[in-house]
């Protein structure tokens, strides 16, 4: 049998059939084809906003040959070689024409669908001819079946040889009307929105949310073109992209939002991180890994990289040295979606190095001019709503915002210039739960902007974002305020300001305590944004922080809490004040377990220091404490070859601390009941 190929796993118009094997039986295949018949003949029930007369021909005439097929099956025929291959024939035909089907009626796809009319136009002709040769050589009058249905046979194939299979006078229309408000955006020029409302009825997207489906296809689409280095379709895409976003901004003014489109925005709360961004890098390529996965050893490699190993015949694991199990690789979808994080907020590509500089370009430029003038438009219309509207339609231009800004930093900029920012503060202090978040999220996503963080704070807005964070209307809303504030904290002298406002820090302290994962994170990386400012040290400390934090790391599962954890607390650690507050807690014995067991980098990197600060400004108290672990040394050895630069530096300098104690010790210092450990010399 054949196996089905998952809708989403295949490219749009894209035809991977697979061609029966020579081994299979007359009677399998024969069940196979009538199988594919049927699946082709029930796509009859299903709406086609194009193609409806090329895909209502293809399904009668294959249903035509269904007929043929069961009547073949059910008089249990013995099938001649040449049948068998002419059904081998058909077989892959009818795969083809279902994918096409498939990408016809696909969620999302109606506006490249109607795009691409002349070419699946002409997809339609082939595959009907194809299904014509395969019957022209089929031995008929040898089958034994009733005349009836041998006559029905003989229409078809004269019919699929003739059949013209052509471009839809309609669609070709609403083709050129797609391509005549393309031009009016790159112009600069609003289309008229009769005109566009033409297109979205013959196309029966009658929704905001059937509107956000096309534009989320159409991105996916603009992803894979990228990640696979063909940009040729890329502005196009865009074009279409801007033209879509500009319907469901200006042309549908109910938000109708699945559930689905709600989930995925409430559910992506910004994975921010103090990781360091070495442990984004392949082991063996030594750059950003695009597809991270993990071998038998639990390590993880970029697929391109691993696979090359392995395909070398090499079966150890390159890192550790151990010997793989098997050779199956588990996506790391964690890492990887940190990774695109890393890279969206930074400008940074993952595409091919020698395309590089192209892509970084991408993520800042607009993706076509008829996209970029469209964004401004948009951009403009927003704005107006957000001072002039009532109040659903400013929590709409508030939740289009959070949208819009997601995308790209030319989206950001647009809305930015465009004076979106102040009406977005006045938002956050609505007595709307949903306007307060929506607003909240909005300036989070401009706050990544170089200039999105100078307007909110000369706008006044870090006063209402540090009320949304201590006593917004909502949990998530004073989640997204800490977000906010990690990205403000990016500019050095703001980080003062936020520290010398009173309450700030305080407020990111309690929603440690009360926050959910995702808070504690955003609450806990804001932080360490501010320790970036020595002046907020002491401020961190007298909030109550590191027993919070020692909490996180003895009862958290969460492997990037832990670490960004560590990160604030290594920080702290540096002045005997943090030291001092550190040793009161229960944290030490949990940071030298965690160096064993964690699998982060960065994490080890950060305890390694930690324990290091606490060595040097404890002295005694905390070395003699270390000493006494003899699992201890072994991480840290393991550290000075498999860390990253900072971590073999920093273990180098605590063994050494720790080797100097024990031969002290060893020396004859009474009281001492430090295991003899043999030292070694370190570089």
């Amino acid at each position: 049998m054949i196996k089905k190929t998952n809708q989403s796993d295949r490219r749009v118009l894209s035809f991977p059939a697979v061609h029966p094997c020579e081994a299979i039986s007359p009677a399998t295949l024969l069940n196979s084809l009538i199988t594919l018949a049927n699946g082709v003949c029930s796509n009859n029930s299903k709406f086609f906003a194009t193609q409806r007369r090329n895909a209502r021909e293809a399904i009668r005439q294959i249903g035509i040959l269904l007929i043929f097929f069961e009547e073949i099956r059910d008089r249990g025929l013995n099938l001649s070689d040449l049948v068998v291959l002419c059904f081998s024939e058909l077989h892959l035909t009818f795969q083809k024409v279902q994918f096409l089907m498939e990408d016809c009626t696909r969620e999302g796809a109606k506006l490249w669908v109607l795009m691409k009319s002349q070419f699946i136009a002409t997809q339609f002709r082939v595959l009907i001819r194809a299904i014509a040769t395969a019957l022209d050589v089929f031995p008929l009058d040898t089958v034994d079946i009733c005349g009836e249905v041998k006559e029905l046979v003989d229409l078809v194939a004269k019919q699929a040889r003739k059949a013209k299979f052509e471009l839809d006078k309609e669609d070709e229309r609403a083709m050129k009307r797609v391509l005549s408000i393309l031009n009016y955006f790159e112009k600069g020029i609003e289309p008229d929105s009769g005109f566009m409302t033409w297109v979205l009825d013959y196309l029966e997207i009658k929704s905001w949310s059937d509107c956000n489906s096309e534009i989320k296809f159409l991105e996916e689409l603009v992803a894979l073109e990228c990640s696979d280095s063909e940009e040729r379709e890329v502005p196009f895409l865009s074009s279409l992209v801007g033209f879509m976003s500009y319907c469901r901004v200006v042309i549908f003014e109910t938000l109708d939002y699945r559930s689905s489109d709600q989930i995925d925005v409430r559910c992506n709360m910004e994975t921010l991180s103090c990781l360091n961004p070495e442990d984004f890098r392949c082991p063996i390529s030594l750059e950003l890994m695009t597809d991270p996965v993990t071998v038998s050893t639990g390590q993880t490699y970029d697929r391109s990289s691993i696979q090359k190993w392995l395909k070398a015949g090499n079966m150890l694991c390159p890192k550790t040295g151990e010997k793989l199990t098997n050779t199956e690789l588990l996506p790391n979808t964690t890492l990887k979606k940190l990774i695109h994080q890393f890279c969206a907020d930074n400008g940074i590509s993952l595409a091919k190095s020698g395309r590089k500089s192209r892509d970084i370009t991408r993520t800042i430029i607009p993706g076509s001019p008829a996209a970029a003038e469209a964004m401004k438009l948009m951009s403009r219309f927003l704005a107006r709503r957000l001072f002039f509207g009532t109040n659903e339609e400013k929590n709409k231009a508030a939740y289009e915002i959070r949208l819009l800004a997601k995308s790209n930093i030319f989206n950001r900029s647009c809305i930015v210039e465009s004076g979106a920012i102040p009406p977005l503060l006045n938002l956050l202090s609505s007595p709307d739960q949903c306007v307060q978040e929506n607003a909240v999220a909005a300036l989070l996503k401009l706050s990544k902007h170089t200039s999105g963080k100078k307007v909110i704070v000369e706008s006044g807005g870090l006063k209402v974002i540090l009320k949304v964070l201590k006593s917004g209307l909502s949990l998530e809303a004073r989640q997204i305020a800490a977000a906010t504030l990690f990205y403000l904290t990016s500019v050095k002298g703001y980080r003062k300001l936020i520290g010398e406002t009173p309450k700030a820090i305080p407020a990111l302290v309690k929603l440690i305590e009360e926050g959910t994962d995702c808070g504690k994170k955003n609450a806990v990386v804001a932080i360490f944004g501010l320790l970036l400012s020595q002046g907020n040290h002491q401020k961190v400390l007298d909030a109550g922080t590191v027993p919070l934090l020692a909490d996180i790391l003895a009862s958290s599962n969460r492997t990037e809490l832990i670490t960004d954890s560590l990160a604030v607390l290594a920080n702290l650690a540096e002045d005997i004040q943090g030291t001092s507050t550190i040793l009161k807690t229960s944290a030490l014995p949990v940071i030298i377990g965690l160096l064993q067991t964690l699998t982060s980098r960065a994490g080890k990197e950060y305890c390694v220091s930690i324990l290091l600060s606490l060595c040097s400004n404890a002295r005694e108290e905390v070395t003699a404490s270390l000493a006494k672990d003899p699992s201890l040394m072994n991480s840290l050895y393991s550290l000075t070859t498999d860390g990253t630069s900072q971590a073999r530096k920093k273990a180098r300098s605590l063994i050494k601390i720790l080797h100097k104690f024990i031969e002290t010790c060893s020396s004859g210092v009474e009281g001492s009941a430090v295991p003899h450990e043999r030292p070694l010399h370190v570089w």
